[in-house]
């Protein structure tokens, strides 16, 4: 099976930001997104095609809607792009007593209660994965980059994937499921890949091998179309991007660019290694998915896996260690303020940790963390 790659202008960015729709009294989750979206529409009908937002998107669930960026050059370009249709997205929420956070899952919304958005595609999600699909209430940052030739797809698909642990411990926020504390700093994680053909990627050793790996899924039936393959770390040929998918749901603008940043230096560093003739080291796969089950159950606190010797060491250490390494890479790219960030979810607490705190302040109440993300949505602006 041939699958052309686009090719994007190298280290190109772009940002999708999953929103949770809640009761602004109750802090429940509402089945909202169709009325959002109508009045998003409505309200700038020379942008909407096709009664759509080129920008502001529908999700699998009503209760979801996305903001995606376009093609941005700058971590600080995706962060103001995010942020002015967050504000067209308020001119329609406000209104209807709806207010928005991110975080990986609502800390206390039932799951099973949540409405499906009315589209084939997601019925026939539903129908095949049943139990697990109805449990997918969960919210998440996605951050593409450019990549200017196929033949790096995959080696910087294999760079990306050591790293997992470093992106899923700093946005960790989806410690509560169903009301309860899972234990667990990022129940998402380990939830969203109940789906088929979600989870950890597949390591090939060049393009051709993926598509006969994607050429298999569709002869079984599988998929239908290769956006249902749904790994965490993923290349996305129709537009020539690399797409890490990692990421819990995040509140700020701050913490976005932070991840942000950290992606693209990253596959910054990994696209100069190869223009070199270097090479990109992997991990064998079980070493890898050791390394997600650490931080989606310890977080900040996790003790990782570095290489194929089996060496270890705290993730936050490891990760300040990194940030240094990156900084040339950071500076060439424009995103050393935003590459910064990082050190400041580290010295402050992921989410999961606010989280906690906050319950913990109140007796364990947890309408006081929604409304905490919800503040932590407010206080998002042009930067």
């Amino acid at each position: 099976m041939n699958i052309d790659f686009a090719s994007s202008e190298r280290s190109t960015l772009g940002v999708e930001w999953e929103l949770a729709l809640v009761d602004a009294e109750s802090g429940e989750l509402v089945p909202a997104a169709s009325e959002v979206l109508a009045a998003v529409a409505a309200a700038h009908p020379e942008l909407a095609a096709d009664a759509e937002h080129p920008h502001i998107k529908q999700e699998l669930l009503l209760n979801t809607v996305e903001i995606v960026t376009g093609i941005c050059h700058t971590v600080s370009e995706a962060k103001n792009d995010l942020a002015r249709n967050l504000a067209t997205l308020r001119e329609a929420t406000d209104p209807l007593g709806v207010e928005l956070l991110s975080a990986g899952t609502h800390p206390f919304s039932h799951p099973r209660q949540q409405a499906v958005t009315d589209k084939e595609r997601y019925a026939k999600l539903i129908d095949r994965t049943q139990w697990w699909g109805n449990q997918m209430v969960i919210y998440g940052v996605h951050v593409h980059v450019g990549l200017d030739h196929v033949s790096k797809a995959m080696p910087v698909l294999d760079g990306l994937v050591n790293y997992f642990p470093h992106f899923q411990a700093l946005s960790a926020s989806s410690p509560y499921w169903d009301g309860e504390d899972t234990g667990y700093a990022s129940q998402r994680a380990l939830m969203f890949q109940q789906l088929p053909t979600a989870g950890l990627p597949f390591q090939f050793p060049d393009w051709a091998a993926y598509e006969a790996y994607v050429q298999d899924m569709f002869t079984t039936g599988v998929i239908d179309a290769t956006s249902e393959i749904r790994w965490d770390i993923r290349p996305v040929a129709n537009l020539g991007t690399i797409e890490m998918r990692i990421c819990d749901g995040l509140s700020t603008l701050e913490e976005i660019g932070a991840v942000a940043a950290l992606t693209q230096c990253l596959v910054d560093d990994f696209s100069q290694t190869l223009d070199d003739g270097g090479t990109i080291p992997t991990m064998p796969p079980w070493h890898v998915q050791e390394n997600k089950w650490r931080a989606a159950r310890y977080g900040m606190d996790a003790i990782i896996i570095l290489d194929a010797a089996g060496n270890e060491q705290l993730v936050t250490e490891n990760t300040l260690e990194l940030l240094n390494k990156l900084e040339p890479v950071a500076k060439r790219l424009g995103c050393s303020d935003e590459l910064a960030d990082v050190e400041k979810i580290i010295a402050n607490g992921a989410g999961y940790q606010r989280q906690r705190s906050v319950a913990a302040a109140n007796d364990g109440d947890l309408r006081p963390v929604v409304k905490d993300l919800v503040a932590r949505m407010r206080s998002n602006t042009l930067p």
